[in-house]
């Protein structure tokens, strides 16, 4: 009889994956080359009996937690190895971003043009602040995903707040711990710096915290949409692989 090689298995179809990854990806970018550029600074105000001091913060803060977000419903409904492709996809747009900001900082203006300077001043720093990005996410968002797919195992799936919010506090402690020294240190006085980190870190987990509502309605429609609640349990969590099983 002659031998008959079994049919390759069919790989999963999933209808919002692509949507979420797209999210996740214009998050990064947006974040991470627009709002990163700018320190803002709330207060003085008082709370209570209490003065509670002005502070300054990264206006990234408003949108980059979204990327946690997004990070946490990838990992929870199609698993890590499918969230370390997303991850992956938006390394490589920061660095076409760090790329093509280079190329255009570069070329020299048209006579008459005066944008060079402010152009410059916007976008200079940008291929520094993207290799800080690069480092801190990879760190960052692995570690956010790695934590709440083992926290999901331990819990069983049940108490889904404290995944997100857990692992957020682990992913965001190493993306803060990495980032905000490596872009940006020589730039800010380290007084600013340290200031900057803190205060960004603990709006970030406190965002993560209270988007906890959203997140589970989103995790809850996909899961309905797309019949699937991954659990990692034979994964191999090797960040530098993208194997995905069937």
């Amino acid at each position: 009889m002659d031998n008959v090689s079994a049919p390759p298995a069919e790989r999963r179809v999933y209808k919002y994956y692509d949507l979420v990854m797209a999210a996740f990806v214009t998050v990064l970018l947006c974040s991470g080359v627009i709002g990163v550029q700018k320190v803002s600074s709330i207060g003085p105000f008082h709370l209570g009996p209490f003065e509670i001091p002005a502070r300054s913060f990264g206006t990234a803060i408003l949108f980059f937690p979204l990327s946690y977000l997004f990070g946490d419903i990838l990992t929870e409904v199609y698993g890590y190895a499918r969230s370390r492709r997303v991850i992956w996809a938006g390394f490589g747009g920061l660095i076409f971003a760090a790329f093509m900001s280079w190329v255009v900082v570069n070329m020299p203006p048209a006579a008459g043009w005066k944008g060079q300077e402010a152009y410059e001043m916007i976008f200079g720093n940008t291929p520094r602040i993207v290799m800080a990005s690069l480092f801190a996410f990879w760190g960052g968002e692995f570690t956010n995903s790695f934590v709440l797919a083992k926290m999901k195992l331990l819990t069983k799936g049940r108490w889904l707040w404290s995944r997100t919010i857990g692992s957020t506090i682990a992913g965001e402690a190493v993306d803060s711990i990495i980032f905000y020294p490596l872009a940006f240190l020589g730039v800010w006085s380290s007084a600013q710096v340290i200031e900057v980190m803190i205060s960004n870190y603990l709006l970030k987990v406190g965002w993560e915290a209270l988007a906890t509502p959203v997140t589970y309605r989103i995790v809850n429609f996909l899961k309905r949409a797309e019949s699937e609640d991954y659990y990692d349990r034979d994964t191999n969590f090797n960040p530098f692989s993208l194997e995905v099983k069937s």
